[in-house]
């Protein structure tokens, strides 16, 4: 009898056992999955509303808050015989999960709406993805809205769109972006910061004391001595981002001030640009800065080109390096198909208007849209403090 309500608890710790982890990895994996395709969605229905002309609208999930209860129960009643006759055992094993999501929803709008998705993404946000190993053809073909020429002392001399409506600027526009892929694929494109040494005090003719010292170095600053003698406190600057086909540490202090001065004329969604004749790939010089666009920007230009204004395809400049494994260059910078029958896949597509826009399925496709989604959630930072929370209880 005993050896039988042992058996009996041991069931019953062995069914709480089953009953608690897998339904809790099965909830948190479907979450999960769920606000990763809602947010796919969501970009996919807004390109559809600019695709004809309607309003974007952007909602998204700031946060789930989950309660689960697990709860097992047993019983066990029996009689027992003395003698011959038949013991009588009864079991009964019951177990109960439940599960209370809070789903809070933020829409976008007002002040919010206008700086997470009309103001233009920042050069950083450009340096962020390139770091990351993503290629220069796919993020300046989304969120390039075009390139201005300067002249060597930073003065503008053309602005060139990408824009399918100004077929020449588009080439033009297209054929740059394909030779710095071009370097950045032979690993001769390089983006950094601008960091110099930027003067404070000239020409001290006193030698700094050991407490001069210390109180520059407190401040960010320091001492360096000149060849005639004299001594200089400066501090070290961090500028703006530049792109090259060579490093900006091989240049003096003072070349990489002026490059600097001229970056920093202009909007921070402006990154500038410095392919030099005497150096590597240099074949194709260019002096300009690419400006970067807002999200909003983004989805209309993709949104645009589906139906009414298609890319043209642009084939790369005579002097730019071509390989099998370098040049990357489908037509459309995010082809959206539009039918009118279900897509047969589960995911990828969006039921707007009676008709379904669906993701292109090539390799390229797939990788710019992932660069649209990750913009998405750059764009969304901090979403929790917008504003009061639209709250759904299940």
């Amino acid at each position: 009898m005993r050896g039988r309500v042992a058996i009996a608890l041991a069931s019953v710790i062995g069914l709480a056992a089953c009953v608690g982890p897998p339904a809790l990895r099965e909830s948190v994996l479907g979450y999960d999955e769920t606000v990763s395709a809602l947010t796919q969605q969501i970009l996919l229905l807004n390109i559809a509303r600019l695709s004809d002309d309607r309003p974007p609208h952007f909602t998204v999930t700031s946060s789930i808050a989950a309660t689960f209860n697990f709860e097992t129960s047993a019983g066990v009643s029996g009689s027992v015989f003395e003698g011959a006759g038949t013991d009588v055992l009864t079991l009964s094993l019951n177990s109960r999960a439940a599960e209370n999501p809070t789903f809070s929803i933020v829409p976008v709008s007002g002040q919010e709406f206008t700086q997470r998705i009309l103001t233009p993404v920042g050069e950083d946000v450009l340096a962020f993805f390139m770091f990351q190993g993503v290629r220069f053809e796919q993020l300046s073909r989304l969120m390039g809205d075009g390139i201005e020429f300067l002249d060597a002392d930073g003065r503008s001399r053309q602005f060139v769109y990408n824009r399918a409506t100004a077929p020449e600027d588009f080439a033009e526009f297209r054929r740059i972006v394909l030779h710095l892929s071009a370097l950045q694929q032979t690993g001769r494109l390089q983006l950094g910061e601008l960091a110099y040494s930027q003067p404070v005090l000239t020409q001290v003719k006193t030698q700094p004391s050991t407490s001069d010292i210390v109180t520059a170095n407190s401040n960010s600053l320091a001492w360096t001595q000149n060849r005639d003698g004299t001594y200089t406190l400066s501090r070290a600057v961090r500028g703006r981002v530049l792109l090259s086909n060579y490093d900006p540490l091989t240049l003096d202090d003072s070349e990489r001030r002026r490059l600097d001065a001229i970056a920093a004329s202009r909007p921070d969604n402006f990154v500038l640009i410095d392919i030099r004749a005497d150096r590597p790939g240099g074949d194709y010089p260019v002096f300009a800065a690419l400006k970067l666009r807002s999200l909003f920007a983004m989805l209309d230009f993709v949104a645009k080109g589906i139906e009414r204004f298609p890319e043209p395809l642009v084939a790369p400049d005579a002097l730019t390096p071509q390989g099998d494994r370098i040049i990357v260059n489908p037509p459309q910078t995010l082809a959206i198909r539009v039918v009118d029958e279900q897509p047969g896949r589960a995911d990828g597509w969006i039921r707007y208007g009676g008709r379904y826009y669906t993701l292109g399925e090539s390799r390229w496709d797939r990788a710019v849209f992932l660069v649209l989604y990750e913009l998405f959630q750059v764009t969304m930072t901090d979403v929790s403090r917008v504003g009061i929370p639209i709250t759904i209880a299940k």
